[in-house]
């Protein structure tokens, strides 16, 4: 019988040429195989050997940069964003530690001993040098560094990279180059010209697409499975009923030198990161094994088999209104609709295009309205000083109104709206439930939209 199942190859002293190491991966065995195999790359505990696979993922990208004219990268995948440590975001992480270290920040590593081991300066007469050892420079120097002390520093900058990298993914402004959209269905189901080139009539095009996905819920046993995980925990929310399971989450160093510990919380459709310091304030209790099944099976069980949902894209030719384009994020995707149409181009937010359309009216459906606000970067402004936003409260995503007094707060509850007391004051917020489009209707007829703003992004 053929054996076609995944392979997996571990990749060993890939050497310094990135042409060679892929060419060399595209020659390994594969004989009867029914999917392309899996890479992974070894590395030991000595920090300094992270140099070599970084200089590996920095020539994959240039490879692909040249060989494809192109964002994408040569790597295939091989490499994840931190494997590359002389990226722009690992040249930032870097002068945050020089200035960690200089103010004594950096636990285990003293200014006098880092320049003294490493033979770098980093301060002058004047204070701290402007032109401070380049990232390749510290790489180099890493490598005659003892392995306790290479941990030390190679511990605090990999902490101060993944903060940069997570922050810079959470804000949409990583950049992944040419990203290809996946979904069960896209259907354009309207199309507005909202440029046209006066020398050549070429147009600008905003497409509005039905997008259906389908979901898949993190099943029981899977949760349950990751009681194999050291530190892992069930719990169930004691206000809301819902379960989930948290496992231990890589910690980060703050601006200040402060090391965030942090826990990732696992629900059967999304995941979150949340500070072990939050957890206190949170409704979230250990639970027994039989009642976090219970309430695990029946979250999942309530989950549609497909979501719909909509998303715009701003097609055609791009260049003479980038400027226009919101500035969070420059990402550039690419999809295929159910008839066959291939769409490149630019995806925007739902208050973005409701200003943008021609007729130059920013209106909202309320369907709509709840879609941009859960998607986090659309303000509402009401009549009468009302605001509507997505905030974060204990790890949960909430809309909340803002700006009500007191003589709106019984009509709003009526509407079904809840309020509850945080830090001793009364916030109001809209279900994010499949009432939310129908109590946000209701908001909407007695306080219509007067702008439609973005929020800038973090």
């Amino acid at each position: 019988m053929r054996n076609t199942r995944l392979r997996v190859h571990y990749l060993l002293e890939p050497g310094w040429k990135a042409d060679a190491a892929i060419q060399g991966l595209g020659r390994t065995h594969r004989t009867n195989q029914a999917q392309p195999p899996l890479f992974r790359p070894i590395a030991t505990n000595v920090k300094a050997e992270k140099r070599f696979l970084s200089t590996i993922a920095r020539r994959l990208d240039t490879l692909g940069a040249i060989t494809r004219g192109q964002r994408q990268t040569g790597g295939q995948g091989l490499f994840r964003p931190e494997d590359n440590l002389e990226s722009a975001y690992a040249r930032d992480a870097l002068r945050q530690l020089y200035l960690l270290l200089v103010r004594g920040k950096v636990e285990g590593c003293s200014l006098d001993r880092f320049e003294s081991a490493t033979g770098l300066k980093l301060m002058d007469a004047n204070g701290i040098k402007d032109e401070l050892p380049p990232i390749t420079t510290f790489l180099n120097r890493l490598l005659a560094l003892t392995i306790e002390l290479q941990g030390v520093l190679f511990t605090a900058f990999e902490r101060l990279l993944t903060a940069k990298i997570e922050g810079a993914i959470a804000a949409g402004i990583y950049d992944v180059g040419l990203e290809t959209l996946t979904a069960e269905g896209f259907t354009v189901i309207d199309r507005q010209t909202i440029y046209t080139h006066p020398g050549t009539g070429a147009e600008t095009r905003l497409l509005t697409i039905a997008q259906r996905t389908r979901n898949r819920p993190v099943t029981r046993d899977d949760a349950l499975a990751y009681l194999g995980e050291p530190g892992a925990r069930l719990l169930i929310n004691e206000r809301s009923g819902r379960a989930a399971v948290q496992i231990p989450a890589t910690s980060i160093m703050l601006d200040d030198g402060e090391i965030e510990r942090r826990v990732r919380l696992i629900r059967p459709m999304e995941s979150h990161t949340v500070p072990v310091k939050m957890m206190g304030e949170t409704h979230w209790t250990e639970a027994e094994r039989n009642d976090f099944a219970t309430a695990w099976s029946a979250e999942v069980a309530d989950v549609p088999t497909f979501s719909d949902s909509t998303i715009h894209i701003v097609a055609g030719l791009l260049l003479p209104i980038w400027k226009r384009l919101p500035n969070e994020s420059t990402r550039v995707y690419r999809l295929q609709t159910d008839e066959g149409e291939r769409i490149v181009g630019r995806k925007v937010s739902p208050a973005w295009a409701a200003n943008a359309a021609t007729t130059g009216a920013a209106k909202l459906t309320p369907a709509d309205a709840f879609m941009a606000l859960m998607d986090g970067r659309t303000i509402l402004d009401l009549t009468e000083g009302l605001q509507l936003r997505r905030v974060r409260i204990m790890g949960a995503e909430r809309i909340e109104l803002s700006g009500f007094t007191d003589t709106m707060r019984e009509r709003l509850t009526a509407y079904g709206l809840f309020h509850e007391i945080i830090s001793w004051k009364l916030r109001m917020f809209v279900p994010t439930d499949a009432a939310g489009p129908v109590v946000l209707e209701r908001v909407l007829g007695r306080y219509p939209v007067q702008r439609i703003g973005e929020r800038e992004a973090a």
